[in-house]
């Protein structure tokens, strides 16, 4: 049976339902239009059910042994290994990945799922001193309780997962919200994977609806103590004001327009090469992508030459053909947008060194250079495949380019001289830099979050202790304190 047929329905309370709602989410595969499922929006009501349930199971999973809870992943890694190909047909199919994405994307998880099994055991308490004689303070981390998720259809398994899996590792119930066009890959299949993996019902619950019925309800509910958002910065204000006004933290991890930085004293070949990757993986629907290709004047010319070069060779089409490079945008709005931005750039004076047909959601590559100033691609995220070539004199001039945004999530620079590009990455206004590599990183035990519009708070590593647990303090006083009346 396809996934796209068991898993189309809520996952609520440990059990598969049909929403309760009057109208359905339609999934569509956005290469071909076919149709791969039609689900009945989930209601208020249903999240509201499906927080209670959460709430009610989170109490029992918090005082379950850690080395138990930790099972739960290792039998997850397991069930994803097993289901590969299924899996990356589901990808192909849902968000037009191509196969070197869905594998991509699959490594990603199964290295989360991995530091997943070691953050069970990650929290670790403390005793402090105390300027009253024969106390003792204990310090103790729990989990916050119910952390309400939404997730991106870009990498929406691993996105998915990257919040949903170490949240519940750590000991918290989840209530997750899948993005519209990937209710499945994104939300449906994270929860079969666990629920075969033998999480207890009624932690996970998956409600697939949208704003358009529910309004700020998963935001607003009681129950969660912290929301982890994936998605564009314009959402994730509106989700940060809502939550901050019921005292709710957030790990908000919005869009980028990074910069990939090429000095005077670059591997030209070396530093294309990447540059192609760090803008095309997923046809540039990747918030660390490359949008602006910063290069010193003087290897300007042939840098682009090479870039060029190299994109004219990418293939666009099919994402079930294994030879093709570049499938369909998530949707005909995003394909509308970008080829209606491009055009709006050529008509301001920007030169297309590159540029094709776009053809229902396949929007070819672009490669723009001469671009006026205030040109909205300079300081937008482009999530598409569209690069910018930027020439500039020198490093400061580099540096001013490269900040000139408002936002600050990855970055990459290219020199023979490592210290050298170690220094210019200090001054980058970003959370995550690379040297000598592509914009497009994500380890399990780093940092991973930006600055500016880019986000607020990190994942990865103790970053999700920090994320999804909080700290007790317990004071223990050993004989009689003296009290002033």
């Amino acid at each position: 049976m396809s996934y796209f047929t068991e898993l189309a329905l809520q996952y609520i309370d440990g059990e598969w339902r049909p929403g309760g709602g009057s109208w359905d989410i339609v999934d569509f595969n956005p290469y071909n239009g076919e149709k791969l499922a039609s689900i009945t929006v989930a209601t208020v009501e249903e999240v509201d059910e499906a927080y209670r349930a959460a709430a009610r199971a989170q109490r029992k999973w918090a005082a379950t042994n850690a080395y138990t809870r930790r099972l739960v992943f290792e039998r997850a890694l397991r069930i994803v290994e097993e289901s590969e190909e299924r899996i990356t047909e589901a990808i192909i199919a849902e968000l037009g990945g191509t196969r070197l994405k869905a594998a991509f994307e699959l490594q990603l998880a199964k290295e989360l799922l991995r530091e997943s099994v070691q953050l069970a055991l990650r929290p670790e308490g403390s005793i402090l001193p105390s300027p009253t004689d024969g106390k003792e303070n204990r310090v103790y981390r729990v989990p916050v309780g119910v952390v309400g998720v939404v997730s991106p259809f870009n990498f929406p398994f691993f996105l998915t997962l990257k919040s949903v899996a170490p949240a519940l590792a750590l000991g918290n119930g989840v209530v997750l919200k899948p993005h519209q066009n990937t209710p499945v890959c994104g939300g449906g299949l994270v929860a079969r994977v666990l629920e075969r993996a033998g999480l207890p019902p009624g932690l996970l619950n998956v409600v697939m609806t949208d704003i358009a019925e529910i309004g700020d309800a998963l935001v607003e509910h009681p129950v969660p103590k912290v929301i982890s958002f994936t998605g564009s910065d314009k959402v994730g204000g509106h989700v940060a004001s809502v939550a901050a006004s019921r005292f709710k933290r957030t790990v908000l991890e919005m869009g980028g327009n990074s910069a990939l930085i090429v000095l005077d004293d670059a591997d030209l070949e070396y530093a294309v090469d990447a540059a192609v990757f760090s803008r095309f993986v997923h046809h540039g629907q990747v918030c660390m992508a490359a949008n602006r290709l910063i290069v010193d004047r003087s290897v300007a010319e042939e840098f682009t030459e090479r870039f060029v070069a190299k994109v004219r060779t990418l293939r666009v089409g099919d994402p079930e053909d294994p030879e093709t490079h570049i499938g369909p945008l998530i949707n005909s709005g995003q394909a509308e947008a970008l080829t209606g931005a491009v055009e709006h750039a050529v008509q301001q004076g920007a030169t297309a060194l590159v540029r094709g047909e776009t053809r229902g959601n396949l929007v070819p590559p672009a490669v723009l250079t001469d671009i006026p100033p205030g040109c909205p691609l300079l300081r937008e995220e482009v999530f598409g495949p569209v690069a910018l070539i930027l020439p500039v004199d020198g490093e400061e001039e580099a540096v001013r380019v490269a900040n000139d945004s408002p936002y600050g999530l990855a970055g990459a620079v290219h020199t023979a001289d490592v210290e050298r590009g170690v220094a210019l990455a200090w001054r980058i206004e970003t959370g995550m830099f690379h040297v000598n590599d592509s914009t497009v990183h994500d380890e399990p035990i780093v940092p991973f979050g930006g600055e500016k519009h880019s986000g607020v708070g990190r994942l990865g590593g103790s970053q999700m202790v920090e994320a999804f647990t909080t700290t007790k303090w317990i004071s223990v006083q050993h004989g009689r304190s003296a009290f002033p009346f």
